[in-house]
């Protein structure tokens, strides 16, 4: 008998016939004599509907108290779920994040699974249970509710696929696998059968939202087997695991990221130790940095230019504002109307002139490319965001990525 541990998104429980829907896979999954602990993400857009709840109250809510409101989404799901597999006729017991033993550290918002109690857990699954644990929270030395983040619900069920030993963490979402493009702007991807976790936290690290890239850190260096696959259907998904398909794709996906913000400081003085002191203000602030490039100004200066998430950056521009005396710069411009878009592949390494078609591709839909970033595994270029889609359509063409499966 093998231990499967399965995780459903909020679409796949956003009304009461998918929740029944899911707890039809759930207990066909039991059926066949597997232990089942299931994970579950927050209804639908319900977490947006307690943001919208909070911030009429209070523009600015405490995040302790954020986390107490949040982390009630997942659990009207595993409530939820539970009742209607009861009503199938199985026994199942649900579990909020403490209950579950998932400890975390203290940073209310975004914390970090510090450790995993399984004594409760594995009581249950030794009683025979299905066992539902609310995903993306947690709790800290304090007692108090914790969440997870972006992604939580992901992390969660791969950190406890981790720590009982699954056989197998099987995501399921509203798609059919991971795809060589979103399948929302391109017309014709292909699903590919198996992609390895290098190639798949890139794509997730860049714009793509079928798994988040701390969940797949986190399935790398535990060695969990992951299968993304959906729960509308019961084609086979993809499977995720340590070496991919390379030999036969040396692309494996094109991907897209419109939260990107460009900032150039313009002037900075031309000698050692600038660019430490603008990145070391951003560092202290905890403000990721992305693509950056240098050039040459006038008058022995440089410009730098670097791209942040949006949410960071007004903060960005704040620090730097505060120092532009020290940094000897001149001024900062900024622009929000960029995208990231990137291809990714283990096999591009040993395969020359990926860069060339891809830039090739580019210049025949006549998109200029404003910054330029790579890898072994990856290149990214910032386009107009309004040209973002044609980009990535084009390049998925030069690469014929949607005839790998005929």
């Amino acid at each position: 008998m093998s231990l499967i541990v399965q995780k459903f998104g909020g679409s796949s429980l956003a009304n009461m016939q998918r929740v029944f829907n899911v707890a039809r896979i759930v207990t066909q999954t039991y059926n066949q004599g597997h232990s089942v602990v299931v994970v579950v993400s927050a209804q639908g857009d319900t977490t947006d509907e307690l943001l919208s709840k909070a911030y009429e109250i209070n523009e600015e809510p405490s995040k302790r108290e954020m986390d107490v409101l949040l982390s009630s989404g997942e659990q009207i799901s595993m409530a939820l779920l539970a009742m209607a597999i009861e009503k199938l006729g199985y026994h199942v017991v649900s579990l909020t994040g403490r209950q579950a033993g998932i400890l975390t550290n203290s940073r209310y918002g975004s914390a970090r699974i510090k450790s995993i109690e399984t004594e409760r857990l594995f009581k249950e699954l030794d009683a025979k249970n299905i066992v539902i644990v609310a995903g993306f929270q947690g709790w800290n030395k304090y007692d108090d509710i914790t969440t997870l983040g972006r992604g939580g619900s992901d992390t969660t069920a791969v950190a406890l696929a981790a720590s009982l030993h699954a056989d197998v963490c099987e995501i399921y979402t509203d798609v059919d696998g991971v795809f060589t493009a979103d399948p929302r702007i391109v017309g014709n991807p292909s699903k590919l059968r198996d992609i390895s976790y290098d190639e798949m936290l890139e794509l997730a690290s860049l714009g793509a939202n079928v798994l988040h890239n701390r969940s797949v850190e986190m399935a790398k260096k535990y060695g969990v087997k992951l299968v993304v696959r959906s729960s509308l259907n019961d084609s086979e998904g993809t499977v995720v695991k340590e070496v991919g398909s390379v030999e036969k794709m040396y692309v494996r996906g094109v991907a897209r990221d419109n939260d990107i913000a460009r900032i150039a400081v313009i002037g900075i003085e031309d000698k050692p130790g600038m660019a430490f002191k603008l990145f070391s203000l951003l560092a202290r602030e905890r403000i990721s940095i992305d693509v950056i490039l240098q050039s040459i100004g006038r008058d022995d200066t440089n410009d730098i230019s670097f791209t942040v998430k949006k949410a960071d950056l007004q903060k960005s521009l704040g620090v730097i504002r505060e120092n532009l005396g020290m940094l000897n710069a001149k001024e900062v411009k900024y622009s929000e109307n960029y995208s990231k878009v990137s291809v990714v592949g283990a096999g591009m390494v040993n395969n020359p002139g990926v860069a060339s078609m891809m830039f090739e591709a580019l210049y025949d839909a006549d998109i200029n490319i404003h910054m330029i970033t790579t890898s072994e595994m990856k290149i990214s270029v910032l386009v107009d965001v309004e040209k973002a889609e044609r980009a990535v359509n084009a390049i998925h063409d030069k690469f014929k990525l949607g005839e790998i499966n005929s």
